[in-house]
């Protein structure tokens, strides 16, 4: 399948990742269901992404619509905790996001 075929599921992934990543940040705001807002719009989130992913399986391979969606869902998760948190990130972390970057072109490509 082409990337004309493929672009509106592309598109969903993307979507389905931020969802991932805003419920994932949103977690640590809720601070361990603490706070109850933060904790139900991590639930919402999250069931928003996987409503997507239902969407993206039916386009794209399984094992690629999943390795995509959760290695954005950890880039952009540790990017998020880095911007927003002030959490660290050593040199092999920076390593690491950059094998899985690379990793993720060639899943897809393959």
């Amino acid at each position: 399948m082409g990337l004309a075929q493929t672009w509106p599921y592309l598109l969903a992934l993307l979507l389905a990742s931020g969802l991932d990543i805003a419920s994932n940040l949103m977690l640590k705001k809720s601070q361990g269901f603490s706070r109850k807002t933060y904790g139900l719009a991590a639930m919402l989130l999250m069931v928003g992404a996987l409503s997507c992913l239902a969407y993206i399986v039916t386009g794209l391979p399984l094992a690629v619509a999943w390795a995509l969606w959760t290695s954005l869902g950890v880039l952009g998760t540790a990017l998020g905790g880095w911007l927003l948190f002030g959490q660290k990130i050593r040199l092999q972390g920076w390593a690491g996001m950059a094998v899985l970057l690379a990793g993720m072109v060639l899943l897809y490509a393959g």
